[in-house]
């Protein structure tokens, strides 16, 4: 009896692996191929309803371009908005992940009993604190999402995250991870990547990004469906400004901020859509009249800082 119990236990412990490291297609996949489609753009959004509810995009902006393709200064505005240790750690920030739930310290050191300990006062907090983990999460945490994982904040979606995390921070490294997120990361309703982005609100390809225009997309992270710079883009400017700042040598702090649970997709006004394959992957620009005023001016900085 006790032995069917361990083998049964074993059993469930090895199918419960399996789950975990089960990725299809596996992370060394990316290191020569773009995803035709990831779990983000396959997930069934929460829409508004009712007579002024926006009209969803009927076609997906998606263009993966190579690193090269793409604005230094958006990699730059990304790193500064997301993840400012990202050519830094492994895979996952447990620093910030610490702070995310109530560590004051800013080091932590597995090796100090005194860090040990006040990290373990805090682990009861965790699941009250769940929400706020979402700003500690690195770009690489976000790539692991985006590519297999729905937005569920459930613990079991969250160990198979970081599980994932460290597999594609083995298998890919910084840079591959880094053109991999910016041309799968959303930033607008069924816009994906920064080449889909840039043609939508700027009317030019990726690699032709101002400063402005990539504080304004790396601004828009994480309620791209809420603000982005065309729609609504007040609401990103705040942290557009404050990227923007850091981008011209300032020393301030751009607070990370929690995704929003049930997003409300917000189309840009667009008069046609043309869309072709290429490779399989759909390619879509759809022009705007303007977005000039979310990204030319931004706001003064703050003398005190």
């Amino acid at each position: 009896m006790i032995r069917r119990f361990f083998l049964a236990a074993a059993i469930l412990a090895g199918l419960f692996v399996l789950w975990l490291c089960a990725v299809w297609p596996p992370p060394i996949w990316y290191r020569t191929h773009w995803p035709r489609q990831t779990a983000f753009m396959a997930r069934d959004i929460p829409r508004a309803k009712g007579k002024n509810a926006p009209e969803p995009r009927a076609v997906r902006l998606y263009r993966p371009v190579p690193l090269d393709s793409i604005a230094r200064s958006l990699q730059e505005a990304v790193i500064i908005g997301e993840d400012n240790k990202f050519r830094d750690h492994h895979g996952i920030d447990y620093l910030a992940m610490a702070q995310a739930i109530g560590y004051k310290r800013q080091t932590f050191d597995w090796n100090s009993p005194r860090d040990r300990r006040e990290l373990k006062a805090l682990l009861p907090q965790i699941w009250a604190k769940r929400d706020k983990l979402r700003g500690a999460s690195t770009i690489s945490q976000q790539l692991a999402k985006n590519l297999y994982l729905s937005p569920s904040r459930n613990p079991l979606r969250k160990l198979k995250e970081a599980v994932i995390t460290w597999r594609l921070e083995l298998a890919l490294g910084k840079d591959r991870i880094m053109e991999l997120y910016l041309n799968v990361v959303e930033l607008g309703d069924n816009v994906f990547g920064a080449e889909a982005a840039s043609e939508l609100y700027f009317k030019h390809p990726a690699v032709k990004l101002s400063r402005e225009e990539s504080a304004a997309l790396a601004g828009s992270l994480p309620f791209p469906l809420r603000s982005n710079p065309g729609y609504r883009p007040g609401r990103m400017k705040w942290r557009q400004n404050l990227i923007l700042r850091r981008m011209r040598g300032e020393q301030i702090e751009v607070p990370q901020v929690e995704e929003e649970e049930l997003p409300t997709p917000a189309p840009v006004d667009s008069a046609t859509v043309a869309d072709s394959t290429a490779e399989g992957v759909t390619e879509s620009v759809s022009p705007v009249d303007s977005v000039a005023d979310s990204t030319s001016s931004v706001p003064p900085a703050d003398s005190t800082n």
